[in-house]
């Protein structure tokens, strides 16, 4: 799963803007007079440098998006953490915190907090992702970010040399996981951070003390949460611990809490692939072209599976030849990331029937290009301490698991690396279900490969005045997809999910498959 908190909270407001033009008419006294009017001179408003809220100093800051040189204008504060809050007094972390202003005077005091995905994900890193869906929000109301510890600026618990960013610790040339090989670079992992953090205290329920703590370093106002794929967890556990901090929750992409992360990773890809290339079926062009894409893919699979071997592409950003083992586990983690959005979904059905003829430019040079998105904004270690915390221990490798194109690789080495990482601790009703009056709005992808909408159903059952929308066609994260932007605010504005007009998310639709490199047939 993709993305840490984010959050907005506005207590005390220091306008320092003028309300109106101030006009000065310069003149000497004991000259002629000028024939002609003075002009007008404007005199701009001053510009706040600081903004102080509850007890924090904001001053104002850019946040750059990756691979980009655009950035975002935003505020920023300091604020610090205790790493262990059993013992205050020791290491001290150094959140990187920063607020979205809204273009009103005077925004409404209860902000939005924006929760990112991952595990390992940093929210200022990732907003970009988010920004299309917040512009009517803005209108009236803050989006306060917060880094989660161990990720971004927040002390980031990061590996990257070693990170694989999809499979912990896989070996291309394997058939399987090398266990010995994840406990190694895990080890070496751990060995690299354990100077400067205590890996045990990274968790969920961290997370969630260090939200708790700055909204009541804001003056404690209510906080409208909104949670993405893995931040969907944090929003859970948060709204559990601190029910009367929430005005409403919003989830996308929802992780129930007593989900095991990792466990359905196969069966939901699988049922994802199957839906998509179900379409093909059902379109003559793509019938004729591709046959069956799903079977084709398990063949390819098979032949891999016999004989892993080195292949060469044109690197897509620099076009240089490159060179990689293509084998049944690199096939499987890069079939897994194009089904994540519908755009890159309709690339597949093409992307594998080239590769099984021998061309595998289109597979792995979007790949390459999907892996160093994700890779640049995924702290691993991070992800270590959520799952090996709160899900390695419940983790088994399931006989159903073991024929899908992912297999139980990710369960596995999953395991591995956890009998290396230190484990914090788990609150011992972690995995209940959340349940509660909260207005709540859930979203889904249809085609959905890591949280599919049966997952929000099941939150739903807990919350009576939730809402779940299924967006038809498409994948992972939703939020800004379609009218959901309108409908998000409406909710947002009201704090009532259950009286939305969702009739507009009927005009949403698949992307159409491509059936040659110049797109779909008209």
């Amino acid at each position: 799963m993709k993305r840490a908190p984010r959050t907005a909270v506005v207590v005390a407001i220091l306008v320092a803007a003028f309300a109106g033009r101030q006009v000065i008419h310069h003149s000497h006294a004991d000259a002629a007079p000028d024939p002609k009017p003075a002009a007008a001179t404007d005199v701009a408003p001053a510009v706040p440098r600081e903004w102080k809220l509850g007890s924090l100093v904001f001053h104002p800051c850019e946040l750059p998006q990756p691979h980009s040189g655009l950035s975002t204008a935003a505020w920023c504060a300091p604020f610090q953490v205790p790493e262990d809050r059993e013992h205050p007094d020791g290491r001290k972390l150094t959140m990187r915190l920063a607020m979205v202003r809204s273009s009103a005077q005077v925004p409404a005091d209860d902000p939005v907090v924006f929760l990112a995905g991952g595990p390992g994900q940093a929210a200022t890193e990732t907003y970009s992702s988010i920004a299309p869906a917040m512009g009517l929000v803005l209108a009236h109301r803050n989006v306060l970010l917060l880094d989660q510890r161990g990720t971004g600026g927040s002390h980031p618990l990061s590996c990257r040399e070693g990170d694989d960013h999809d499979v912990p610790g896989g070996s291309e040339e394997s058939r399987g996981v090398d266990v010995a090989a994840v406990r190694k670079e895990t080890q070496h992992c751990l060995d690299a951070l354990s100077a400067q953090a205590d890996v045990r205290f990274y968790t969920t329920t961290d997370a969630v003390a260090d939200l708790e703590d700055l909204r009541r370093a804001l003056g404690s106002p209510k906080f409208n949460v909104l949670g993405v794929s893995y931040g969907t967890r944090v929003a859970q556990q948060y709204a559990m611990r601190h029910p009367d901090a929430v005005r409403t929750l919003t989830l996308d992409g929802v992780a129930p809490n007593a989900l095991v992360l990792g466990e359905d990773f196969a069966v939901n890809l699988d049922a994802a692939l199957k839906a998509q290339f179900a379409r093909c079926a059902n379109d003559e062009a793509c019938r004729a072209r591709f046959a069956d894409p799903y079977q084709t893919l398990y063949q390819l699979r098979d032949a891999l599976r016999a004989n892993p071997h080195k292949v060469s592409f044109r690197d897509p950003q620099t076009y240089a030849s490159t060179q990689r083992t293509l084998s049944e586990y690199v096939l499987a983690t890069v079939v897994r990331m194009f089904a994540y959005s519908p755009e890159t979904a309709a690339l597949l059905p093409l992307s594998i029937d080239a590769a099984a003829r021998g061309d595998v430019g289109p597979l792995l040079g979007q790949a390459k290009l999907l892996t160093g998105d994700l890779g640049d904004t995924m702290d691993g270690g991070m992800q270590y301490s959520v799952i090996c915390s709160e899900d390695a221990d419940l983790l088994t490798s399931r006989p159903q698991d073991k024929d899908t194109i992912l297999g139980d690789n990710m369960i596995e080495a999953f395991r591995a690396a956890c009998s290396v990482w230190p484990h914090g601790k788990r609150p011992a009703d972690f995995h209940q279900p959340l349940r509660g009056p909260v207005p709540t709005l859930l979203m889904s992808g249809e085609f959905d490969p890591v949280t599919p909408p049966r997952y929000g159903d099941e939150v739903l059952k807990g919350l009576p005045n939730g809402r779940h929308f299924v967006l038809k066609g498409q994948g992972h994260n939703v939020v800004a997809r379609g009218c959901m932007p309108r409908l998000l605010d409406q909710f947002i504005d009201k704090a009532d999910a259950k009286g939305l007009d969702g009739k507009c998310l009927e005009r949403l639709s698949p992307a159409p498959v491509f059936v040659g490199f110049n797109g779909a047939t008209p």
